[in-house]
């Protein structure tokens, strides 16, 4: 019998799922009918694995929930600030991947082929893409004394030091405070050394750089989607090892966690978010080689709407559960006007499968019952070995060349990773009913928030 025989409709917005394996930690899964007859069997161990962890509070899946390393990516997950785990799977490797959206009063007609092809070419020019890559920026020589003051010192010291380019006003936030006596693990198993000529880079997989149109103002926008690259993805491999050394019963080294009296329980804080810092600089750094290219093409400056984190674990106040670690793999903060935060009320950027449309939110009221969180929208149908195997690499370019340059030029046109192209340009992703699923579950749509792909 399928797990999904437990699931009961809340009225609430939401389904509840009560197993013997799940004991009595709620689980709440922000799904539609159609998405939840869709969600693959494997998720249930998954969630299982979710709710096991020390000092569980709640558990909720987000609407473009999929498999993913030993919890579902679209994983919420609250556990006791004071005596329960910090959980690495429901974290990731990426660590603070995020999105950032940027807008324009460039008129959409602007964006003809010409242009659609003199943009990609010059931001492939001014942004590395693809695994491994090193900066094509200013920051691609830094010495290691240079970057770990940006990992320390996040977005506030790059602007200081390197010069203000952009409105931080506009942003989730400007850095996590990192200890003093916090050593990023150089030489490690995950050497996280490889992230130092990586600032300002976009990264494979379901990263991109995106051109896009606004429905309701009918002007051009850009959207960006990366994260904490080589960096990122060292330390938390670094500390996967530790916690499967600390803990040899655990059965999968992504179900890997530290207790408080655990002796990196801290330092584990202290990598995500110098994790954290790396990315937000990335991103910014990315975001000010693609506005001189949108000039140079468009001849129009673009504006950031605003860059948010995802992949993160925060100490946030909840008001069913008190102090909490929050957990958003595959997920996004949400909170709603009137939460205790300088940054309540703020936009939500939720991008759609490639060649379909992106969503800017803002949370609902209600939104507290998924943990003020909602999904990320990086989400697939097919898996990426499986998309390989089915779809040829040149169909694929040739209708990414169709998309974005009316069939011309040689330059392979796929935003960043043949993996993600392959999915993606063949409409393989999850799609709009799961970014409207999100609307209606935990989040209210904003006057011409609609982006389609240009």
């Amino acid at each position: 019998m399928s797990w999904k025989s437990a699931v009961k409709d809340s009225g609430k917005g939401y389904y509840t799922l009560h197993t013997q394996e799940l004991g009595s930690i709620p689980v709440r899964l922000f799904l539609t009918p159609n998405l939840l007859d869709q969600v693959e069997e494997s998720i249930y161990p998954q969630i299982v694995n979710a709710a096991s962890f020390p000092g569980v509070k709640l558990v909720a899946i987000t609407p473009d929930v999929h498999h993913g390393y030993g919890v579902p990516i679209g994983t919420v997950l609250l556990t006791d600030a004071d005596t329960g785990a910090v959980a690495m799977g429901p974290v990731g490797f990426d660590i603070c991947c995020g999105m950032m959206s940027a807008s324009s009063d460039v008129p959409v007609s602007a964006a003809t082929p010409d242009n659609r092809l003199r943009f990609n070419r010059e931001v492939t020019r001014r942004v590395a893409l693809g695994p491994g890559k090193a900066s094509h920026t200013r920051l691609k020589s830094l010495t290691q004394k240079q970057f770990e003051a940006i990992i320390r010192g996040g977005a506030a010291y790059y602007a200081q030091h390197y010069g203000e380019r952009v409105d931080r006003t506009r942003t989730e936030r400007d850095r996590l405070p990192v200890d003093d006596s916090w050593q990023p693990p150089w030489g490690g198993e995950g050497r996280p050394e490889r992230g130092v000529p990586q600032l300002g880079t976009l990264g494979g997989g379901n990263h991109f750089i995106e051109l896009q149109g606004n429905v309701g103002t009918d002007t051009l926008y850009v959207q960006l989607h990366s994260g904490s690259r080589g960096f990122g993805h060292g330390l938390a491999t670094n500390y996967f090892r530790l916690a499967k050394q600390e803990n040899p019963g655990i059965k999968a080294l992504d179900l890997g966690y530290f207790t408080p009296d655990s002796p990196h329980y801290r330092n584990y804080l202290n990598a995500v978010a110098a994790g954290g810092n790396f990315a937000i600089v990335n991103r910014l750094a990315m975001f000010e080689q693609i506005s001189l290219s949108f000039e140079e093409v468009f001849g129009r400056p673009l504006s950031l709407v605003y860059e948010i984190s995802h992949n993160l674990v925060q100490r946030e106040h909840h008001p069913e559960f008190g102090w909490v670690h929050v957990h958003r793999k595959g997920a996004t903060r949400a909170f709603p006007a009137g939460y205790n935060d300088p940054q309540a009320g703020h936009p939500i950027l939720i991008p759609g499968s490639n060649r379909d449309s992106s969503f800017i939110l803002r949370a609902a009221d209600q939104a507290h019952l998924s943990g003020y969180s909602v999904n990320h929208g990086s989400g697939r149908r097919m898996s990426r070995n499986a998309a390989k195997k089915g779809f040829q690499q040149d169909d694929v370019n040739a209708a990414y060349r169709e998309v974005v340059a009316g069939g011309r030029g040689r330059r392979d046109p796929r935003r960043a990773g043949d993996d993600r192209a392959r999915a993606g340009a063949t409409r393989l992703d999850q799609r709009n009913g799961i970014i409207r699923a999100s609307a209606e579950c935990s989040a209210r749509d904003q006057p011409h928030c609609e982006r389609r792909r240009r």
